[in-house]
């Protein structure tokens, strides 16, 4: 049967790849019927009712879902729908408690209007008590208007659905894991409504490994936790997991949600000197053995404020005494190790290269990244022969962006190997923080087009 998801206004191309990667955690056949990122609701084909309710339960951009009973350009269409599609089902609901809501998108009726339309469906004959509050059913009228109706004095929709309300989505998570109310945040942690949508892309749930290389406070593995995963990891500056050793810790920002069960560990280290395993990649492994994760979630650093760093000396040779001391003071909380310039080209790379190595098949990366909107400076989207594009969802601002995509561990039979034998290793080209870093490049000159480009240039 056909249903009706009402997803939320906003993050238009983050709703549709999360409810795909939600029907695979339900293990649900999903076959999207209709959907446009310019409209809230979406059409989709289920097997039941039960896998309606499971598909959007931990939706973060879905706000409900329903059955659909009739849907068309004007009222006489819907009301054709209904009578020849579900006149079988009417039976259900003769004696039940009811009410039917009008929801309008982009548009208003005055009350006088909606007694209109709701009385135009007295021909259901449900003989229950209207109940307005908790009612055994709700039946909805979807609205969907062209945009700035009530200015421009349209008099109508240009669509209708109507259906029979079936289940929630968890608007209500990102409220409980509000970055306002957590005891520990910093400067980058990502708010909590788009940290769920990543972990529900990376299909964080029970039974699962899921590791964020650039942890910080923690947001991402709070957020794969919530949904039931077990979590790691790591940060080159351990002062961002440690705090101040009291409350203010990430381990904190854990048991503040009663999720202590879902941390498994951090531990100080970036992705060229990790002390996790690698699998060297080849085309006849069995998918598991030798990798650990089944997802890995991060937000890796831009190097805007300052040059995009990593751990090492710049050069060993002239100053020796900082791996010595390293060597002696590690252990002290205060330490802060020596870094240095690190491509960010290349830490994508690197990125994708850990994941390959380290992902069990199918297992998912989800990691942000920004680019600037001028296509002459636009970054592209990174590539690897090991990991599939799964969906590349955009969060724009007001002259740059940043996309979070996802990616899946192809299993080793699949791969390319023509692609992976073209694959050369990106290498850092300058050793200036601009020249290792365009999207930095480009954002302290303002996004201005490079002269001598034009927006059309690949």
């Amino acid at each position: 049967m056909d249903y009706l998801i009402r997803f939320s206004q906003s993050h238009e191309t983050f709703r549709l790849p999360e409810i795909e990667a939600l029907a695979l955690v339900e293990g649900i056949d999903l076959k999207v019927v209709s959907y446009s990122l310019e409209s809230p609701f979406c059409v989709v084909h289920l097997p039941s009712e039960d896998a309606a309710t499971r598909l959007i339960r931990r939706s973060i951009l879905a706000m409900s879902i329903h059955e659909l009973w009739g849907s068309g350009p004007d009222l006489a269409a819907v009301h054709d729908a209904v009578r020849r599609t579900t006149a079988h089902l009417w039976s259900k609901y003769m004696t039940c408690s009811f009410k039917f809501t009008i929801d309008s998108y982009q548009g208003s009726r005055s009350a006088d209007d909606k007694v209109r339309i709701i009385n135009s469906f007295a021909y259901l004959g449900f003989a229950g008590p209207i109940q307005m509050r908790r009612p055994d059913e709700e039946f909805v009228l979807f609205e969907d208007w062209e945009f700035n109706s009530t200015p421009l004095g349209i008099p109508d929709p240009k669509y209708y659905y109507f259906g029979r309300y079936l289940g929630s989505g968890a608007r209500d998570l990102p409220k409980k894991l509000d970055l306002k109310k957590r005891r520990y945040i910093s400067t980058t942690s990502m708010d909590s409504e788009l940290a769920l949508v990543t972990a529900n892309l990376a299909l964080a749930a029970p039974g699962k490994i899921m590791y964020d290389p650039f942890v910080g406070t923690g947001s991402f593995p709070i957020a794969c936790a919530q949904f039931g995963a077990v979590t790691f990891g790591s940060d080159i500056d351990g002062r961002s997991m440690r705090g101040d050793g009291k409350k203010r810790t990430l381990r904190g920002n854990f048991e503040q949600y009663g999720l202590l069960p879902g941390l498994g560990g951090m531990f100080t280290a970036d992705l060229t000197n990790s002390p996790i395993r690698r699998v060297e990649l080849r085309y006849d492994g069995d998918g598991v053995t030798g990798r650990l994760f089944d997802g890995i979630v991060c937000d890796p650093p831009y190097g805007v404020r300052e040059g995009l760093m990593v751990l090492g000396v710049r050069d060993s040779e002239r100053s020796p005494w900082v791996i010595s001391k390293g060597k002696e003071m590690y252990k002290n909380p205060d330490f802060v190790p020596p870094r240095k310039p690190y491509s960010f080209l290349a830490m994508l790379d690197s990125i994708l290269q850990f994941s390959a190595q380290t992902l069990v098949d199918n297992g998912r990366l989800s990691f942000w990244m920004p680019t600037a909107n001028d296509k002459s400076q636009e970054i592209p989207v990174p590539t690897h022969p090991y990991l599939e594009i799964v969906s590349v969802c955009t969060q724009t601002f007001n002259k740059w962006s940043r996309r979070l995509i996802t990616y899946r561990r192809i299993p080793d039979a699949e791969v390319d190997r023509e692609a992976m034998k073209a694959r050369e290793e990106t290498k850092a080209v300058g050793k200036t923080a601009d020249e290792l870093n365009p999207f930095r490049k480009a954002y302290f000159n303002r996004f201005e087009p490079v002269e001598g480009t034009s927006d059309n240039a690949p």
